[in-house]
């Protein structure tokens, strides 16, 4: 049995249904925006001199830009509009995605992975696995990681098609074409410093959009505790709880228990997304020095563990106001929770703003996405393997080309998307095909010396297949029974990690493994020179130490579980 959808074609409808009634200030404010983001481009343009520049910032940005630009790029349109539907249509099960799914493996990134990559000083992850498997590995791993941006930039752009076209009246095409514009042009201009900078802007325009929504949203419901009555009373006590109902065996309106939320969300879909996706990791490569790439993730962890609530508390409001909010009776999707409350509760010049936010939301997302995907396909595809050796400056040149071509192939993947009532669906889906596979290959290949080279490429194949046949065949034939998208997207990472991984491990015991002296800086327990980097001058005060700031994190995200483990 699978979670009812609705057509995708209710885009004319809602247009009419929640067309916001912008006026001039709300415009100006938008444009004013837009302004400032091409003179960042411009800006940046002018430290754009070599490939090191325009595809990893010359490696010169200090921790707490690229901390921001983490979380930002993260907090993407998909993010905004996708828990918000989440919340609507499972409740306060939201709060997994970033207590469990999202803080502890941005702490393992800072903590241990990141040593790895920035002393080896790749510059990108496939070429990680380059170094420590081989070609073949390295080939797949960008292949895989190229088609999967352009499918996840391209779901930015079609939800910013149908919010665009509800709520402010412009055509989806007009709206794509402005977005993909904006972007390509920053982009294009100052390469990956530009897309860092704008991602920071973007951080604080994202949160003057959210915070009016979900204080308004909570006073429209009367409180918290007047939400949690309505909801109680409509969808019964598990749907606002974390916990309730979870245990094997039992029902709740996630569909999943907790041994899948641990292993599938916590574990496979969260380590294989936070670890190995180059549009995140991006961001920490381009740090100043070893202790500011390590610190990235985890500055970007404290603001990740309360942005929950800007995004849970809208999609839990439209739940309350609207009875079947999300199914084909209340005329709404799951994704159109924040659009609905913008309609309804914010005046003019805040609703400016809060149209300003999205529109910064899909561009931070699409921008992290696009930048990453023409860093990989010039550095690990068309430098490696078509056109090899040539000047430094022939590679920017290129790279400028490979961006436009990027966001065209974007702007055709993005109705892919229409087939899903809640993008965050759709979006968990491809992580499990793409992101869990490579992140076992990353994680037997780091932690097990003996993992042979071509253990790497079979590893990876045999995860990315085992994670579409569950899903495609398996679930969407209803051979398995699965209550919800969620909960097959759980059930898929958890198959494709262990096919990853038993494959990985028969073909190391039959092949050569990579000797030992190739491994120092790839293997836990070796070292590589860039590891042993010392901190820079002030870098080594407590309060910047990264133990501290990991195991922070987690205390503090393990403690928000408290009020959520209990019926309210």
């Amino acid at each position: 049995m699978q979670t009812p959808t609705i057509s995708p074609t209710s885009p004319t409808y809602l247009a009419a249904e929640l067309r916001l009634p912008t006026n001039w200030l709300d415009y100006t404010l938008l444009g004013i925006y837009f302004v400032v983001v091409l003179g960042i481009g411009f800006a940046a343009r002018r430290s754009v001199k070599t490939t090191l520049d325009f595809f990893l910032s010359g490696r010169s940005l200090p921790a707490w830009v690229t901390g921001l630009a983490f979380i930002s790029a993260n907090l993407a349109a998909t993010e905004i509009l996708g828990m918000a539907a989440n919340s609507a249509q499972y409740g306060a099960y939201t709060v997994h995605w970033y207590w469990i799914g999202a803080i502890p493996a941005m702490v393992f990134l800072g903590l241990v992975m990141m040593p790895f990559y920035y002393g080896s000083k790749v510059r990108s992850v496939p070429e990680f696995l380059l170094l420590r498997f081989d070609k073949w590995a390295h080939l797949l791993s960008s292949i895989l990681f190229a088609f999967a941006a352009i499918l996840i930039a391209g779901v930015n752009l079609y939800a910013l098609a149908i919010v665009v076209e509800a709520l402010l009246g412009w055509p989806q095409w007009v709206a794509i074409v402005v977005a993909g514009f904006f972007v390509l042009a920053y982009i294009t201009l100052g390469g990956l410093s530009s897309a860092i900078y704008n991602e920071v802007l973007q951080f604080f325009v994202i949160l003057a959009a959210l915070i009016p929504i979900t204080v308004l949203a909570l006073k429209k419901v009367g409180g918290w505790d007047g939400l949690t009555d309505k909801l109680t009373q409509a969808h019964g006590d598990n749907f606002v709880t974390a916990w309730g109902g979870t245990g094997i065996g039992e029902t709740n309106p996630l569909g999943a228990n907790w041994l899948t939320i641990v292993l599938g969300l916590g574990f496979v879909l969260s380590f294989g997304y936070w670890t190995t996706n180059f549009a995140e990791v991006q961001r920490a490569l381009s740090a100043k020095n070893l202790s500011a790439a390590q610190r990235t993730p985890l500055i970007a962890a404290f603001p990740k563990i309360f942005i929950v609530f800007l995004v849970m508390i809208p999609g839990l409001a439209a739940a309350a106001l609207v009875p079947g909010f999300g199914t084909e009776k209340s005329g709404y999707q799951y994704n159109d929770a924040i659009p609905y409350l913008m309609e309804g509760l914010l005046p003019n010049g805040v609703l400016g703003i809060a149209v300003t936010g999205l529109l910064a939301a899909f561009m931070a997302g699409m921008a992290a996405n696009v930048s990453s995907f023409n860093t990989v396909f010039t550095t690990d595809i068309w430098a490696k393997y078509v056109v090899k050796d040539r000047e430094d400056s022939y590679y920017v040149r290129f790279g400028r080309l490979i961006t436009a071509i990027g966001v065209m192939a974007s702007i055709g993947t993005a109705f892919l998307a229409s087939s899903f009532s809640n993008i965050m669906s759709y979006l968990q889906t491809l992580f499990s095909f793409f992101n869990v596979p490579m992140f076992v290959v990353f994680i037997v290949g780091m932690f097990w010396k003996r993992a042979s080279m071509k253990s790497g490429f079979w590893g990876l194949l045999a995860g990315t297949t085992a994670a579409m046949v569950n899903y495609f065949v398996l679930y969407k034939q209803d051979i398995i029974s699965i209550p919800t998208d969620q909960g097959a997207n759980f059930v898929s990472a958890i198959a494709g990690f262990v096919a990853g991984a038993v494959v990985m491990v028969a073909v190391s015991l039959f092949t050569a493994p990579k000797p030992a002296d190739e491994l120092q800086g790839l293997v836990y327990g070796t070292r590589s020179p860039g590891m042993a980097e010392p901190p820079a001058a002030g870098d080594d005060a407590w309060y910047r130490r990264p133990a501290l700031l990991g195991w922070g994190a987690i205390v503090l995200a393990a403690a928000c579980y408290i009020p959520f483990s209990f019926s309210l």
